[in-house]
């Protein structure tokens, strides 16, 4: 049996208090036992309503921050015509077979596909069930179905005045067949889709009732804590816990695949456990690596041809028929996702269950990494997706679930497994450190005639096996293959080396890089053809209307090229991801003593259409945050193939005071969705460098920015 949770943690099956989550409730689709209960309407996966009128919709994708529990729940309550303060959510269970994505086909969330590959699955199914409701109250009152219409929880028929609830709908519309391509509503019925709706997680959040990771308590419920290897990928050679033992509640010292793990009573006493072991490590061919050894090797790869991820025209014929060339390259480090919430997980294994409890981003892949490791068939495994104290593509990963179901089956008993704050930077899944050379040429109209890009580093989707070509990686480009300028002769190249360092998909992934070499290397041949940076870009996006559309959004609200105060510099770029167009205006200031000082963001996105418009600002606000975070921080450097960053001192983030005012600007341009999550990362770098030359006259072309380049002799 599975144990009961406390009630400091998610009561299974019960309604906790506020945004009204409930993790791991066994939900089904339209089952046989479902079916055979009048008591609930039950059309799909997504949508319950009980005979009291209670609406209950079933969010699948995981809670990290990003409101998905508010938007999926603005879409299918408006879709379904029900009040939406009326409504509660619940967090889906893992079952890919119910609750996979329908675009990817795993129950795995990154890329920011909440939204963007639901929003038709989510309308058609509230269609379906408020269809089914219609069709019901038409049969009990013997008037054609066309004849009704909905109102908030209700079908009403106009003609007679006849009105019913949902709720007394319940058992007739449980009886009748599933639309398969329901009506939808048109825009102009939305009752909460565009509109401004408040987060439903932020009262459980502010009041410490939202439950995380590391919230969770089982009764029984023992605590693990795991001494890794100090090489990246390095294993336990031999160990002795005979001292570690002798501590007072320490229960257990047992090897897993990931090192040694010390179960005790408290996370404390685990800590003090693992500084009294004893471990002979096999370190491995990562402790010959280290971060200048990689920087040299990369610049002489760089001096080699590379295999084309891009070939418009012939590049180097018009590099070498004469005129401007310019020549540049930029240099991006490995970056460590530091989510605020450390990895951790709870499992519980016996000979017949297995329950894992953890702030996933892969309920699916949980659900799998469970049945491997303890044989169990899938209907014997439970997975509870708790809220993520940050997620970024990092939760993504399995090497934390298998820490948590292999310590608690081997010691028989409910354990969650806990990570420090070093253990997190210094044995995470990092963004890809790159080597980038640029090659450009003008005409005599100072617009480009060629565009050369060779980019060298590690392959991430070729490092995970998840590449169709294996000398061609789509992470390692992206933002840098599909750049939007019309340049009638550019090449993009792709020469893959890798060192063996862990790779993990970074908040918006390869266009993070990309779209900070791509959109410093543009801004640079803008000033040698003597261009505006701002109408040099826009008149090479006669092809790209989204791009330019932003850009000249952004520039507008930036008032661009009015004076700024003394000592300010304005920069500009534009970057495509996640089927999203991005543009940020960045206005900087520079101390003499190098501090680079950025005071205002001013953004524009089309992400299609903005299904909650606070959310997207937030989002864009966030990821405001994060790319500056990085910026003017992020770098993790490997010495002897041992992470050198260990905690917020040495890998810091952007505190308050530093923070700039954030201007986001929505433009609906009624296409198809795109993310929101990533989109705001890939322009803050380059808008923020691009504003440094313009205030100093000094170029980035390696991150972090480097206070000591800047500093004034």
């Amino acid at each position: 049996m599975t144990p009961r949770i406390s009630r400091r943690t998610l009561l299974k099956g019960t309604l906790a208090a506020g945004a009204g989550l409930v993790v791991g409730f066994p939900l089904a689709g339209r089952s046989r036992a479902l079916a055979q209960t009048p008591a609930v309407f039950a059309p799909n996966q997504w949508i319950r309503i009980d005979r009291d009128g209670v609406v209950t919709i079933v969010n699948s994708v995981p809670e990290m921050g990003q409101g998905s529990m508010t938007t999926t729940t603005m879409i299918l309550a408006d879709e379904l015509d029900v009040p939406i303060d009326q409504v509660r959510i619940e967090q889906a269970p893992a079952n890919p077979d119910l609750y996979k994505n329908p675009v990817t086909g795993s129950q795995s969330y990154g890329g920011s596909r909440g939204v963007r590959d639901h929003y038709p699955t989510w309308r058609k199914a509230a269609a379906a069930a408020r269809t089914m409701l219609q069709q019901a109250a038409a049969n009990r009152w013997g008037v054609p179905v066309e004849s009704t219409e909905t109102e908030p929880g209700a079908v009403v028929h106009k003609p007679s005045g006849r009105r019913l609830a949902y709720a007394q709908l319940v058992d007739e519309a449980q009886t009748l067949p599933v639309p398969q391509n329901p009506k939808l509503k048109t825009p102009d019925q939305f009752r909460y889709i565009g509109k401004m709706v408040k987060r439903r997680d932020t009262p459980d959040k502010i009041t410490g009732r939202g439950i995380y990771g590391m919230d969770v308590v089982v009764p029984g419920m023992l605590v693990a804590s795991i001494e890794r290897c100090p090489v990246l990928r390095g294993k336990v050679k031999s160990f002795d816990a005979t001292a570690t033992k002798r501590i007072p509640g320490v229960r257990d010292v047992v090897q897993v695949t990931n090192g040694v793990a010390v179960v005790a009573d408290s996370f404390w006493t685990a800590l003090q456990g693992r500084r009294a072991l004893k471990v002979q490590w096999d370190e491995g061919a990562l402790a010959q690596v280290s971060s200048p050894a990689i920087a040299k090797e990369y610049e002489r790869l760089s001096k080699q041809p590379g295999q084309a991820a891009r070939n418009d025209g012939d590049a180097e014929k018009a590099l070498g028929a004469g005129g401007k060339v310019i020549e540049a390259v930029y240099q991006v480090p490995f970056l460590e996702h530091a989510c605020m919430e450390p990895m951790n997980a709870t499992a519980h294994v016996t000979k017949d269950a297995c329950t894992v409890w953890a702030p996933t981003q892969n309920p699916g892949g949980t659900l799998a990494t469970a049945m491997r490791l303890t044989g169990l068939p899938k209907e014997k495994v439970t997975v509870h997706t708790t809220l993520l104290g940050g997620g970024f593509g990092r939760r993504g990963e399995q090497d934390f679930i298998v820490d948590a179901v292999e310590v608690a089956k081997a010691v028989g008993a409910p354990v969650k497994v806990m990570w420090t704050r070093e253990d997190d930077i210094t044995h995470g899944f990092y963004r890809p450190s790159t080597y980038n050379v640029f090659r450009a040429a003008l005409g005599p109209d100072g617009k480009p005639t060629a565009w050369h890009n060779r980019i060298v580093g590690p392959g991430l989707l070729i490092q995970k096996g998840r590449s169709p070509d294996y000398q061609i990686d789509g992470a390692a480009v992206e933002g840098a293959r599909n750049m939007p300028y019309d340049i009638p002769n550019l090449r993009v190249e792709f020469v893959n080396k890798d060192f063996g360092v862990p790779l993990g998909f970074w908040r918006s992934v390869g266009a993070s890089q990309n779209g900070f070499i791509v959109e410093s290397f543009i801004d640079e041949v803008a000033h040698a053809a003597g261009k505006d940076p701002f109408e040099f870009r826009r008149d090479l996006l006669g092809k790209s209307p989204r791009h330019k559309a932003v850009l000249e959004l952004a520039a507008t609200k930036a008032n661009w090229g009015a004076p700024l105060p003394p000592g300010r510099g304005r920069g500009i770029a534009v970057v495509f991801s996640y089927n999203s167009y991005m543009a940020t205006v960045a206005e900087v200031s520079v101390a003499p003593d190098g501090l680079v000082r950025v005071h205002r963001f001013v953004s524009a996105i089309d992400a299609g259409l903005a299904v909650n418009p606070d959310q997207v600002k937030a989002q864009v606000e966030g990821g405001s945050v994060y790319g500056l975070t990085a910026t003017l921080y992020g770098q993790i450097t490997v010495d002897r193939g041992r992470v050198q960053q260990s905690n917020f001192n040495d890998y810091p983030m952007l505190r308050i005071n530093e923070m700039p005012v954030v201007e986001v600007h929505i433009l609906d341009s009624g296409e198809a969705l795109g993310g929101l999550g990533e989109p705001g990362v890939p322009t803050v770098a380059p808008a923020v460098c691009n504003a440094v030359f313009a205030a100093t006259g000094k170029r980035i072309r390696t991150l972090p920015i480097d206070r000591n380049e800047l500093r004034k002799a």
